[in-house]
C-alpha cells in the first residue's frame, strides 16, 4: 500500500513538472514572440555623435516599445562606404554636407527625407594639463607643434574641415608634415587626451565630453564652410516608416534641447 502511495505520488509529482516545463516553453516563447515583433531600426551616425546619441536611443525606446534602434559610430566617409556597399542601414547623419550629397547623387538616400539637423564648431584643442604655449591655428604651423592629431581629409569631415582651414590660412604645407591622420574624430580626442599629439582638431561637441583637454581656439571666421549635419532615411531601408519617425523625432524640441546640452545647434 505504501509502495502505491508512494508510486501516485511520483506520478503525481511528474505531472506537475510536465506542466510546469510546459507553461515555461508557453511564456518562453510568449517572450520571444514580443521580442520578434520589434522592429529594428539602424542608424549609421557620426562618431561624434556618439555620446548625445546614446542618451537619445534610450529616451526614443522607453517612448516606443516596438522600436530596437541600433546606432553604429564611424567617421562620416566610413559610414558612406557602407552604405554603397549595401550594408543594411535605415538612417544616416553625416558630420557634413559631403557624404550626403555624394549618396544622394547615387540615389541611394529619399532625397525628400534629407534635412540639416545641427550644426558644430571647429575647434583647436591641446591637452588639460600644462602649458602648451599654443593658442591659435595658426600656431599650428609653427615649432611649438611637433605633432598634431587631425582626423583623414579624405574621409573625416573634421579632417577635410582641418584641411580647409590650414590650407586658408596658408599653413596646410607644413601642418600636414607632422599631421597624425586618424579614422575618425574621437581618435584624434584620445591622442590629444594622452598626450601622444601636441594639439588636435575636433568638434566643440568632442572637447566638451573630456576634462582631459582644454578649447585654446575656434576655426577663424570664413576660414571654412559652416559644419552642418544633415540626416536622412537610407534609399534601401527595410523599414522606412518607423525610420522617418525617429528623424521626425530628432528635429523635435524635445532632441533639440538634448542636442543643446551637448553643444550642438539646431541648423539654420
Amino acid at each position: 500500500m505504501k509502495k502505491r502511495k508512494a508510486l501516485c505520488l511520483v506520478m503525481a509529482m511528474s505531472g506537475i513538472l510536465a506542466l510546469s516545463a510546459c507553461g515555461k516553453k508557453k511564456d518562453e516563447k510568449s517572450d520571444n514572440s514580443s521580442s520578434s515583433e520589434k522592429k529594428e531600426v539602424i542608424v549609421l551616425a557620426a562618431a561624434s555623435l556618439t555620446d548625445v546619441c546614446g542618451e537619445l536611443e534610450k529616451m526614443y525606446e522607453e517612448q516606443h516599445s516596438d522600436i530596437d534602434l541600433v546606432i553604429s559610430y564611424a567617421g562620416s566617409g566610413a559610414l558612406q562606404t557602407q552604405i554603397e556597399e549595401g550594408a543594411p542601414a535605415d538612417v544616416f547623419i553625416s558630420a557634413a554636407k559631403k557624404q550626403m550629397s555624394a549618396l544622394k547623387d547615387e540615389n541611394l538616400m529619399k532625397e525628400d527625407t534629407i534635412t540639416d539637423l545641427l550644426e558644430n564648431k571647429v575647434v583647436l584643442i591641446v591637452p588639460g594639463e600644462g602649458d602648451s604655449g599654443i593658442s591659435d591655428f595658426n600656431d599650428a604651423g609653427s615649432d611649438a607643434v611637433k605633432m598634431i592629431g587631425i582626423g583623414e581629409p579624405e574621409s573625416v569631415p573634421a579632417g577635410q574641415y582641418a584641411k580647409t582651414i590650414f590650407t586658408n590660412l596658408g599653413i596646410w604645407d607644413k601642418v600636414e608634415k607632422k599631421a597624425n591622420l586618424g579614422t575618425d574624430v574621437r581618435t584624434v580626442l584620445s591622442w590629444v587626451e594622452s598626450g601622444e599629439v601636441d594639439c588636435g582638431v575636433v568638434y566643440a561637441t568632442d572637447a566638451y565630453t573630456s576634462d582631459k583637454v582644454k578649447i585654446v581656439a575656434e576655426a577663424p571666421e570664413g576660414s571654412c564652410d559652416k559644419v552642418i549635419y544633415p540626416a536622412g532615411v537610407v534609399g534601401d531601408s527595410k523599414h522606412e516608416e518607423e525610420a522617418k519617425a525617429f528623424l521626425e523625432y530628432l528635429k523635435s524640441d524635445e532632441a533639440m534641447k538634448v542636442f543643446e546640452k551637448y553643444g550642438f545647434v539646431k541648423a539654420e
